[in-house]
């Protein structure tokens, strides 16, 4: 209530403020947004998956807790008083170290909603931007979110632009995604050009040494067709290699 008075007030010092221009004020339903978003779906199904889990986890342990208490009742009588405190006394640390352990997943400070804030902040951010882009370029005084704790008791739909942040935030994954793209392809004409260099330089060394004539290519060749060739070479060369010592066996030989 205190917030939506707070609103009411703003908005009336506001008009009486712009009342020159008017006010131009819109609203988002960051729910709706949310939901609409193939991100928050993934994440969502993550942060459930891994609740689920914790869940299990616990379930589990209780489950164990509660066959060590039904095994102590079955086994008291035959059990000594000491014994008895003994077995009471680890079952109740047990209980209270399994408690703790569903605080720290699930409570207020649990890893649940710190690991919720980590993975939804991001798109929140993405949100913001948006809503930021939109009041800037079309002058907007105000914007609300109507899914928080604001009540707004009655809202024109023209005024809602849920619809106009969600085409931003798509457009800017899809500029990233073809960002990412581009900088996949360049990378592979750069590896494509280092290994065309290498292959040059090793043609040279040979040239250098008087071991083969073998030009420069004239075109980059694939990874696959590279290997061919220095194999293809490589053979060459052992055959040469054998007809010289076969040639010189047989000189010696025939003298």
């Amino acid at each position: 209530m205190k917030k939506f008075i707070i609103l009411i007030a703003a908005l009336l010092i506001s008009s009486y403020t712009f009342s020159q221009r008017g006010v131009r004020i819109g609203y988002v339903d960051t729910e709706y947004i949310l939901q609409n978003l193939s991100e928050y779906e993934e994440t969502r199904d993550q942060l459930e998956e891994k609740a689920n889990r914790w869940k299990r986890e616990i379930e589990n342990r209780f489950s164990d807790l509660n066959n060590k208490k039904e095994a102590l009742n079955a086994e008291r009588l035959l059990l000594t008083e000491e014994l008895i405190e003994e077995k009471e006394e680890e079952i109740e640390i047990e209980k209270n170290e399994i408690l703790d352990y569903q605080q720290k997943r699930f409570g207020p400070r649990g890893d649940l909603i710190i690991q919720r804030k980590q993975l939804i902040q991001p798109i929140q951010d993405q949100i913001f931007i948006a809503i930021k882009e939109i009041a800037k370029s079309r002058k907007y005084d105000f914007i609300f979110d109507k899914s928080a704790d604001i009540v707004m008791l009655y809202s024109d739909r023209k005024f809602d632009i849920s619809d106009q942040i969600l085409r931003i935030i798509t457009r800017t994954n899809n500029r990233k995604q073809l960002d990412s793209r581009r900088e996949k392809r360049q990378a592979e004409e750069e590896d494509k050009i280092i290994a065309s260099n290498l292959e040059a330089e090793d043609l040279d060394e040979v040239e250098e040494e008087g071991k083969t004539d073998v030009p420069k290519p004239e075109k980059v060749l694939s990874a696959k067709e590279l290997r061919e060739k220095m194999l293809r070479e490589r053979k060459e060369k052992i055959l040469a290699s054998r007809k010289v010592k076969d040639s010189t066996f047989i000189k010696n030989n025939n003298n």
